[in-house]
């Protein structure tokens, strides 16, 4: 993967997964609005209510994916005894599960780009903000598990008293864990774009800011914290969502803080500029970038428990 003097020797690329290696919003918008039409339909609630208690309920718990929401909307647990919610609404629950299966795909050129830049050494990080359960499913299903040297997430959000794990998944343990990738979780209410979040993922692998590239889609919570860090940021254009279908109602019931929405509303290229950008794909990256051997500077830090 020899390449022009011009380019940026890089050993370590961070990116950010979601509207970057595939397109979050298009699964998300598909998954629960077919569950938010069937519990309109169904429950009798008013949208415009079920939105704005989604919305407090992903405030709550730091996101837009709270896998126990429908127990504990207060208009649907006024009409029903909280612990047959899960069965009275399992018709909801399905439709998103249906199309969560039918969306969730990589962008064109991502499994090879990556492929590519791992064969050449190069130490290769994806780091999501999506809870851990739901990020290690995502690896799994897009064929990541072995082409990401490691996952960084948050770790999952706690469950309802008297619920654990082994009540609510179907399959074996192991089921659920990564095989080949290593899966570790930031610190708990370390949210980007603080740069904190990118310097403790640099620190466990051990690697140093100067030798690293990060990917993302939004400018203030990738590119700017990129730049904060001191790391090469690159912004993947194509993963921008402020203007697509399905945003308006990721806004309404969104975990994002007013603050954070605000200024990713806000923000342009003006004010935030990235030193580089993918206008169409995450294989542009090749032209850019050259990827080299990673050597770590002390042994990488044990993965979470």
């Amino acid at each position: 993967m020899g390449g022009r003097r011009s380019r940026s020797a890089v050993t370590v690329l961070v990116t950010d997964m979601d509207n970057t290696l595939f397109d979050w919003l298009e699964m998300w918008q598909a998954a629960f609005g077919a569950m938010l039409d069937r519990l309109v339909a169904e429950s009798g609630v008013e949208r415009e209510t079920l939105e704005r208690e989604f919305y407090a309920l992903h405030q709550q718990h730091g996101t837009t994916e709270y896998a126990f929401a429908i127990q504990e909307l207060p208009s649907l647990r006024a009409r029903h005894p909280p612990e047959e919610l899960p069965t009275r609404y399992a018709s909801a629950i399905e439709a998103y599960r249906t199309m969560r299966r039918r969306t969730l795909r990589l962008y064109p050129g991502v499994l090879e780009t990556l492929r590519t830049i791992r064969a050449a050494g190069t130490r290769v990080v994806a780091y999501t903000e999506s809870r851990a359960y739901y990020a290690g499913y995502r690896v799994r299903t897009l064929g990541l598990d072995g082409v990401l040297d490691d996952l960084y997430s948050p770790p999952d959000h706690a469950l309802p008293e008297g619920v654990t794990p082994s009540l609510i998944r179907r399959y074996p343990p192991e089921h659920y864990q990564l095989q080949r990738t290593v899966h570790r979780h930031i610190r708990e209410g370390v949210w980007k774009p603080a740069a904190a979040v990118l310097l403790d993922i640099l620190s466990d692998v051990g690697a140093a800011p100067d030798e690293a590239a990060y990917v993302g889609d939004s400018l203030i919570k990738d590119v700017a914290m990129a730049q904060a860090a001191g790391v090469l940021d690159v912004f993947a254009r194509y993963g921008d969502v402020r203007d697509r279908p399905g945003y308006a109602l990721l806004r309404r019931v969104t975990h994002w803080s007013p603050a954070v929405l605000a200024g990713s509303e806000r923000l342009t290229e003006a004010e935030v500029l990235p030193t580089h950008g993918l206008a169409d794909g995450f294989a542009e990256l090749l032209d850019l970038i050259d990827f080299r051997r990673f050597t770590p500077r002390r042994p990488p830090a044990s993965p979470a428990a």
